[in-house]
């Protein structure tokens, strides 16, 4: 399948893509800005509001003072970034796991980084080779639930089959009767599933979709219910913090197990490690079965265009009332027409084409190889029966055309051919 220009499906697919991804991107950032821009520049107005009304009341205009006053806030937003401030401790060995985990299942939260030159350097190294464990374990569970699910929906429909199946029989039954030592195919199919033509069966794309869809929405309104208990977050931020999560984008304004005191500590540390690591896995697993329907999409769309054109090329070409083949077989018998279609059927691979396509040198050739021999064959007997020539002659002489041999092309390669051979 080519497109015009020599441009291919899989480069069409490619420019496809990035251009309804840059569409999206760009429609996403004015939908964001409508959202988020006003409350922005609220929050920054009112901040500055604050300042100068605590540097007028209480600092009177002195330079030292508003120099601590900015020192004090400096130093304050960086302890609340670090989250040292009301916080449990980020660099024990719990928090470190959580660190870690983060880097291995791309995350990526923000709220706790290295600061000194040597982490910084082992987390680039210990990221190298933790990212791509990571995203194996998520392709290896993805092979795993994709086969689990296939096998569940394999079940239902052999289930359905049996059922169809067994109506059928039961009417079958009433109307023609059966003997009563006779085992049903009902009974048969009860003993073993064999009987049933389900290999080469695989399950559709968009029912899978749906079942990861079910099974992700269930973990993430139960670990949202379970965060709303610890952290006491409201259930539609715990909901937002489970997709973000989840889908490993990790912004970081919601970070669980951040507290400094929580009931059932370990517990708890215990079932966030198991939400997150199902959760990441199941959602893996959605992103990459709907990414399978986006590229059908795609594909639909580049058939589409192609169809298109191919209309386009069409209408600027003549149209063909008739041919030289289709008049010449057409007063010939039956028969003859029956054995050359015979003959293109079993021998030919290329499929036919519209008669106002554009096609190939080769595509033509391959396509009207056999019939172009037969008519040769069928001139050059009529031209020696004129001569009157014998049958057996005319038998003999057949046997030098080829089917291969048709065309200015096909002759000098076969002409090249001999004298090859003539020089060995």
């Amino acid at each position: 399948m080519c497109l015009p220009g020599g441009l291919g499906e899989d480069n069409a697919r490619f420019i496809l893509h990035f251009a309804a991804l840059t569409v999206y991107m760009l429609a996403g950032a004015a939908i964001f800005q409508q959202l988020e821009a006003d409350l922005e520049v609220q929050q920054t107005a009112e901040f500055w509001r604050v300042y100068h009304s605590f540097r007028k009341y209480h600092l009177q205009g002195s330079p030292i003072a508003l120099q601590r006053l900015d020192e004090l806030l400096y130093a304050y937003g960086n302890a609340s970034f670090s989250g040292v401030i009301n916080k449990s401790r980020r660099w024990d060995f719990l928090g470190s796991f959580h660190f870690v985990g983060t880097i291995v299942s791309t995350i990526g939260y923000g709220n706790t980084t290295p600061q000194t030159r040597a982490g910084k350097v082992v987390a680039v190294l210990y990221g190298l080779l933790g990212c791509s464990g990571g995203i194996l374990f998520f392709n290896l569970f993805l092979e795993r639930i994709i086969t689990f699910l296939a096998w569940i929906l394999r079940v239902i429909h052999i289930h359905r089959l049996k059922r169809h199946i067994r109506k059928n029989s039961s009417i079958s039954r009433r109307s023609f009767g059966s003997s009563k030592n006779e085992k049903s195919l009902p009974d048969i199919l009860e003993d073993d599933d064999d009987h049933l033509d389900v290999d080469e069966w695989k399950p559709s794309v968009y029912w899978v979709m749906l079942f990861l869809l079910l099974v992700c929405c269930m973990i993430a309104c139960c670990a949202a219910a379970v965060y709303v208990q610890f952290e006491h977050w409201e259930y539609f931020d715990a909901l937002y913090f489970c997709f973000v999560s989840f889908a490993t984008i990790g912004f970081g304004d919601f970070v669980s197990t951040q507290n400094s005191y929580y009931p059932y500590i370990h517990w708890y540390r215990f079932i966030n490690f198991i939400f997150l690591l199902i959760g990441c896995c199941c959602t893996y697993s959605l992103l990459n079965v709907t990414s399978i329907i986006i590229k059908q999409g795609l594909n639909c769309i580049i058939q589409k265009i192609q169809c298109r054109n191919q209309e386009m090329a069409a209408s600027h070409l003549p149209k063909r009332k008739y041919s030289l083949s289709t008049i010449y077989f057409s007063k010939r018998r039956g028969t003859r027409i029956a054995a050359r279609d015979s003959f293109k059927s079993d021998y030919l691979e290329t499929p036919r084409r519209m008669s106002g396509e554009l096609i190939s040198m080769q595509d033509f050739f391959s396509a009207n190889k056999v019939s172009l021999a037969v008519m040769q064959k069928e001139l050059y007997e009529m031209a020696q029966s004129q001569k009157g020539a014998s049958v057996g002659t005319i038998a003999s002489n057949a046997v030098v055309l080829k089917s291969d041999a048709v065309g200015p092309l096909a002759i000098v390669t076969e002409k090249f051919k001999n004298k090859m051979s003539r020089k060995k």
